[in-house]
């Protein structure tokens, strides 16, 4: 049961993931109903009652001669312009109500043509069988009941309700479609997928923006402002890395501590990551933390390519926060590991498909920064192990644009050690303990 209850809770947030393809096939489902109604508009049906004398030899011949051409015929002429035999034969039906009693009901689109079409066919047949000179014998019958009024849906009603219809086929079929084709998808978006795939904890998840252009990233790196969420995820990167803003005390002269260094790796075909480490750069430098934003070499030159234009060019800008950023570019085999202010943060994008750490300054830690949907576990497991072998470990991951569905949190548990087991103590009152 909890495997059904977990495949069906993937199902729902996959549907919910692609819920614009959803919509969208629900939404043609109704125009397409929609029009069928409009080319087959609803029928209002309106009926006659016709009772016959109690003597009637056969009344299933006379439904037979109440439907017959003759009278159908006979009614035409009192029926408006255009009614044709071909149309009351598909649109008039006779039958037996009781052994006296017969029924004439008429379809139309309107409630007047039906009841007046009905009426007409049943005067019809009375005239026909109640001449002397009838081919099928004199019948004495008369009206029972006229139709006076007709049912059925109106217009719009039928074309809501078949519109309706088709739109929840579409939308059935709009879910299954997506599952059928998106359930192979081994991208992460969950934090706890994300932070399980490599066994690392997700630092922070915040909404990121998302620059086409070296304008754009100049606008960013000048007026970049989190929300109060954002905001404080990022202070918590920074307690976690152990940065933490100047206090009073060390802005008067007793020192800010020694400087860090942090590389944001992220990967070329995630464009969305690419956003977070220059977002914390500029939130560090708004706390009146001298920051250093360097933009290393990137693994795919279309990635960072209007970034690394943006920070190329100096900035005009004299704002208390440009006073604590510098920015700046690293080439391939650029090594001057010197920080040049308290908080060095180098932007790093490997190659998706090889992931290579290129010849730069080493930093004193690193962390993925990774969009939710945009990588799979063995991407990042292969950018991690990159990290590694040149010798810089990953000791968190930033979550760009989190999705709103995800309620897990990217905590990796910590390893429990076994227990001891006491063995029974002696009559000296000595006691041992043994390792499992």
């Amino acid at each position: 049961m909890s495997e059904q209850g977990l495949n069906l809770r993937r199902s729902l947030h996959i549907a919910w993931r692609y819920k614009i393809i959803v919509a969208i096939m629900a939404a043609f489902g109704f125009l397409l109903g929609a029009g069928y109604a409009s080319i087959h508009p609803s029928m209002l049906s309106a009926k006659t009652l016709v009772v016959l004398p109690q003597n009637t030899p056969n009344m299933a011949t006379e439904v037979v001669v109440a439907g017959s051409d003759p009278v159908l015929n006979s009614a035409i002429q009192s029926l408006p312009a255009g009614t044709t035999l071909a149309k009351l034969r598909t649109t008039v039906q006779v039958k037996s109500v009781t052994s006296t009693v017969l029924s004439f009901t008429a379809k139309a689109r309107t409630a007047a043509a039906a009841e007046a079409t009905a009426n007409a066919v049943a005067a019809s047949y009375l005239a026909y069988v109640g001449s002397s000179t009838s081919p099928v014998g004199h019948v004495a019958g008369r009206v029972l009941a006229p139709a006076v009024s007709a049912t059925g849906s109106s217009p719009i009603a039928h074309l809501l309700s078949t519109g309706l219809i088709l739109a929840i086929a579409g939308l059935v079929i709009g879910v299954i479609v997506v599952l059928a084709t998106r359930r192979r998808d081994r991208t992460l978006r969950e934090r706890d997928e994300i932070a399980n795939s490599i066994g690392v904890p997700v630092l922070a998840a915040l909404p990121v923006d998302h620059p086409s252009d070296p304008a754009g990233w100049v606008k960013l790196l000048d007026d970049y402002k989190p929300d109060a969420v954002g905001a404080w995820h990022l202070r918590q990167v920074l307690q976690y890395l152990r940065v933490s803003a100047p206090s009073a005390r060390q802005v008067n002269g007793n020192g800010l501590g020694g400087p860090h260094s942090l590389s944001v790796i992220s990967l070329s075909s995630d464009k969305g990551a690419l956003a977070l480490g220059p977002q914390l750069a500029v939130f560090a430098a708004s706390l009146d933390i001298p920051t250093t934003l360097v933009i290393g070499p990137p693994g795919d030159v279309n990635t960072a390519a209007a970034l690394r234009t943006a920070c190329a060019v100096p900035s005009p800008a004299a704002s208390r926060r440009q006073a604590n950023l510098r920015v700046s570019v690293a080439e391939e085999g650029d090594l001057d590991g010197r920080p040049k202010g308290r908080l060095t943060i180098l932007v790093t994008v490997l190659d998706s498909r090889a992931p290579k750490m290129p010849e730069t300054t080493h930093t004193d830690a690193a962390v993925l920064a990774v969009s939710a949907g945009a990588a799979t576990a063995e991407q990042l497991a292969r950018a991690a192990v990159s990290a590694a072998v040149d010798g810089r470990d990953v000791v968190g991951i930033l979550v760009a644009d989190p999705e709103r569905t995800d309620r897990s949190t990217g905590r990796v548990p910590r390893l429990v050690q076994p227990a001891r087991r006491k063995m029974p103590t002696r009559l000296n009152g000595f006691s041992t303990e043994i390792r499992r």
